[in-house]
């Protein structure tokens, strides 16, 4: 059964980013664009609004120049630079990113760097109501030197808390940020070292212990029995911490790219778990091998309340969303990427869950589902 979508629409686009405001503005000279303003964290706010996280990716207006390439990347005493690669030097397909042919293994530098910028909504998303340009987050440290990406937030006791991706040549890592009204967050460090893309905490204590799931990345992977169930490759994985900054990996697998379902690539969390009466639900991407980046959807799954490494509904087969080219149909000079959307935020609102999601790695989205779809799904 596929889902009625009640609401649907693009909330914030690269259009809506005032590049004056930009922290790239300190140290770059070279002149840049918005990208792509996308993968919101979503949360509600103390005053009832909805405030969304958007992952801002401001890119050189020219990176090929004079028969070379230009990456950008902070630098803790220049700030915002660039360096550029002889073409000669790389393999460059995407427009993002280029290889350096140098080295054996994959190495990368980006021609686009994100910082975050939160944008309070109305208490349904359906309208903007204040871009919060002097609460801006973007990189402090060295670990950060590529960017910060794709945050996700948790309200937990009282506290909001969210974890974002770090890009650097030291390490890929998940940072952690703490609030106390939602707008103004501190950093508490790393929490995670090793490439992990997808971290999303559990709003709320499990006997006691804090929950995660998790998406460890490797540079490969084995394969597993022609008997078995599931490709191999990327998957979701639980994790446990008693305060949040130290965690334990699951010994067990948890969710993995089935071979009967719609995914034969990689899968990965999308929004935090919240608790339902059924149990935790959590959305999460898979995607479909078809060109290089591949058809990205969310799907779902209800996970057992106090003891959430036991899946008691999985739906890989029906996307909850899919890619909606109707959506960005007045931005389609912009595209650059077709059948992508990422989910990475849910909250409540009366009968029905609101769902933020990156389209396209373009735009925010914003979709109305009804409470009952799942619930009724559930229990059919």
């Amino acid at each position: 059964m596929r889902p009625k979508i009640k609401y649907d629409h693009l909330i914030f686009s690269p259009a809506d980013v005032d590049l004056s405001f930009s922290p790239l503005r300190n140290g770059l000279k070279d002149g840049t664009y918005i990208l792509g303003a996308f993968n919101p964290g979503l949360c509600r706010l103390p005053n009832g609004n909805l405030l969304i996280m958007v992952r801002v990716a401001e890119a050189l207006s020219n990176a090929v120049t004079d028969n070379k390439v230009h990456g950008i990347r902070w630098d803790q005493e220049n700030r915002y630079v660039t360096e550029a690669w002889l073409l000669s030097e790389v393999t460059m397909t995407d427009p993002r990113k280029f290889r350096i042919n140098y080295y054996s293994f994959p190495v990368y530098a980006l021609t686009s760097l994100s910082w975050l910028l939160p944008v309070e909504l109305n208490d349904n998303g359906s309208s903007i109501k204040q871009i919060h340009y002097d609460k801006i987050i973007s990189p402090q440290f060295t670990s950060q030197e590529y960017g910060i990406e794709d945050p996700r937030i948790s309200y937990i006791d009282g506290r909001y808390y969210m974890t974002t991706c770090c890009a650097s040549s030291e390490r890929h890592s998940t940072m952690l940020y703490v609030s106390e009204d939602g707008l103004n967050y501190t950093c508490r460090g790393m929490v995670l070292d090793h490439q992990n893309k997808d971290m999303l905490l559990f709003e709320g204590k499990i006997n006691d212990s804090f929950y995660a799931l998790t998406r460890p990345l490797g540079e490969c992977y084995f394969a597993s029995s022609s008997k078995s169930l599931y490709h191999p490759g990327a998957a979701i994985h639980l994790a446990s911490s008693p305060d949040l900054l130290h965690w334990k990996p699951n010994n067990n697998p948890f969710l993995r790219a089935r071979r009967s379902s719609l995914v034969n690539v990689k899968i990965g969390g999308g929004t935090p778990p919240v608790l339902t009466p059924d149990g935790w639900l959590i959305l999460y991407h898979g995607v479909e091998n078809n060109s290089a980046v591949g058809i990205y959807r969310t799907f779902w799954a209800v996970l057992e309340k106090n003891n959430p490494s036991k899946i008691l509904h999985l739906d890989d087969t029906i996307p909850l969303l899919e890619a909606n080219p109707f959506l960005t149909a007045k931005i389609k000079n912009q595209v650059y990427l077709h059948d992508v959307v990422f989910t990475t935020g849910i909250a409540e609102h009366n009968g029905d869950f609101i769902l933020a999601s990156g389209e396209l790695d373009l735009a925010c989205r914003i979709t109305r589902i009804a409470k009952d779809y799942f619930s009724n799904t559930f229990h059919k």
